[in-house]
């Protein structure tokens, strides 16, 4: 790692666990505006709760328009938490945001999601879902001798909506506003992650990896043992193979407790001699090898005595 500077684009999260689980409880509030925002659509009791407000006395009244077409004076600005628009734009950001989702689990998982996409997605989305807040909760100002700064299904209890039969549309609005809150409180979370990652760090100017999963990536499991040290000598003409401990293939323990393909047999550990080794042997003053003739016979690998048997070149054959 070296010192880069500031990085902008491909800066790593601070943490990244927030973002993990976030993704889960963003997925349930998805959930929940798409059926919300779907029964709405295109409008089920928005003009209901217009006119019950209106005959309330709490806001303005729907008939504005025809009024206006039938006195043939300019057509009025319908409030924007009784129009067309706001139910539209509902039902909108929230098929953008399960999209964005979707994308955003897909960058994730090919290591691409970066603080400064989540910033601009998060900034994005908080905008939308504040845009909806007001939209619901905004005001009725359309007849001054009826004003509304808050719409009356939200300000008051859904019970009084019951002599028109709407109590139960008054509580799924309710449910509505209070899912859009909660979506707005998480991409608004996101956005503060999202700028807390990308304040200036050195310890994150240093990290020079494309991503990090977890702090457990970079770790290595030792193997739980100790690893036989093999030192290769020259035996009169043979090759002998010791552990760290001394002990060669013939003694028991140096395999450890598994069972090796190549193991050598009984009769790997005292294989034929070769006519110079007897020679050798007869001129030290022995009849052949063990402890009577003076030198110790020479042991083959497991591999070197399976090269041997293949290739049919036994050591009694050779020479």
């Amino acid at each position: 790692m070296a010192a880069k500077g500031y990085r902008l684009l491909r800066r790593p999260w601070r943490v990244r666990r927030p973002l993990y689980y976030g993704m889960v409880f963003e997925l349930l509030g998805i959930v929940a505006v798409l059926v919300l925002f779907g029964i709405q659509q295109p409008d089920v009791f928005r003009t209901q709760f217009w006119e019950i407000g209106h005959l309330a006395g709490w806001n303005s009244s729907p008939n504005m328009i025809l009024y206006a077409y039938a006195n043939h004076q300019p057509l009025p600005k319908v409030p924007f938490v009784w129009s067309q628009i706001l139910t539209d734009f509902n039902v909108a950001i929230s098929v953008v945001s399960l999209f964005v989702l979707l994308v955003k689990m897909i960058m994730i998982i090919m290591k691409f999601f970066y603080p400064v996409l989540g910033l601009i997605v998060s900034l994005g989305l908080t905008v939308l879902y504040t845009v909806s807040v007001y939209g619901q909760a905004g005001p009725d100002y359309a007849e001054p001798e009826h004003p509304s700064p808050v719409p009356w299904y939200i300000a008051k209890s859904c019970s009084v909506a019951r002599p028109w039969n709407a109590e139960k549309n008054c509580q799924i609005a309710k449910g509505a506003f209070a899912a859009t809150i909660y979506m707005l409180f998480l991409y608004l979370c996101n956005f503060i992650l999202s700028i807390w990652s990308m304040w200036p760090n050195k310890m994150l100017d240093l990290y020079d990896d494309d991503d990090d999963d977890s702090d457990n990536e970079h770790e290595t499991k030792s193997p739980k043992g100790k690893q036989p040290v093999v030192n290769v000598t020259a035996l009169h003409g043979g090759i002998g193979i010791m552990n760290s401990n001394g002990n060669s293939p013939g003694t028991p323990g140096y395999y450890g407790n598994k069972e090796w393909e190549m193991q050598p047999t009984m009769h790997q550990q005292q294989p034929p001699t070769s006519p110079r080794a007897v020679h050798m042997s007869g001129a030290m003053g022995g009849g052949g090898y063990g402890a009577q003739g003076g030198v110790e016979p020479p042991l083959f690998t497991p591999r070197t005595q399976a090269f041997h048997t293949l290739d049919r070149r036994l050591p009694l054959r050779s020479g």
